[in-house]
């Protein structure tokens, strides 16, 4: 028999989705994902991805996500994928002259 909560039926553990987490450690830094979990909707998912990742305060921003909703490039097609990159060179800062005392560019 499936639990209920506020009313609704919750789905059995194995019919789950699987969220993506995402935690940022400190403000300005970028969210980095920090790994994955199951949880029945996206509230649920947030509480569970707080209490899991962030439960020594190692975190001041969480982040979750439906794993099916993110897309991304296969690693089998690097090549093919990033090829279009490597013909605009006039990105590079080596076109550039750099003032004195400039650093980490």
């Amino acid at each position: 028999m499936a639990a209920e909560t506020a009313g609704a039926p919750e789905a059995p553990r194995g019919d789950w989705p699987l969220w993506e987490v995402f935690v940022r450690a400190r403000r300005g830094f970028a969210h980095a994902h920090a790994g994955s979990l199951h949880a029945a909707d996206a509230a649920t998912a947030l509480r569970n991805a707080r209490d899991l990742y962030t439960r020594r305060g190692e975190g001041v921003s969480v982040w979750v996500a439906p794993a099916g909703a993110i897309t991304a490039s296969s690693p089998d097609e690097r090549d093919a994928f990033f090829d279009p990159a490597a013909d605009k060179t006039y990105r590079h800062p080596s076109f550039f002259d750099l003032p004195e005392g400039v650093k980490h560019l």
